[in-house]
């Protein structure tokens, strides 16, 4: 399999209590890019979507409106339902920046036995984030 020549057309979706702060976090961390920002006028976000190389996430503040009362935050959950997996071109590096802004690893740095680099932190709001050198569009 090779990888696609599109952008990704699974982006998955994230809510969170101080949404603007991890937003930066995101970005600080995993370097991604904001491609959308929409604040929601009271201080939160109302939609937002941060890409990353071919991929994207969308996150919004968490809030009781109808897709809010579908998607609740790990806090809420007392965990997670999903976790994404990002593709770096350095595990080590992520996992540093990781480390230095506060990130819980659940899983540490390791190689793979797929092949690969990869390492598991939670988020400050407690979502978990799997970050590897592992691509699984290369050619294998």
């Amino acid at each position: 399999m090779t990888r696609p020549t599109t952008p990704s057309t699974v982006v998955p979706t994230l809510r969170y209590r101080d949404a603007p702060a991890m937003i930066d976090w995101l970005c600080a961390v995993l370097g991604f890019t904001r491609h959308a920002v929409y604040e929601d006028g009271a201080g939160g976000i109302a939609h937002a979507q941060l890409t990353l190389g071919g991929g994207m996430v969308m996150l919004g503040s968490a809030r009781d409106d109808d897709f809010g009362r579908l998607q609740a935050t790990p806090a809420v959950l007392g965990g997670c339902s999903q976790s994404p997996y990002v593709v770096v071109a350095d595990a080590d590096a992520v996992h540093a920046r990781a480390v230095a802004h506060g990130a819980e690893i659940v899983m540490p740095l390791r190689d793979e036995s797929h092949g690969g680099r990869g390492v598991s932190f939670r988020d400050p709001e407690g979502h978990l984030w799997n970050v590897g050198t592992y691509d699984p569009w290369a050619t294998s």
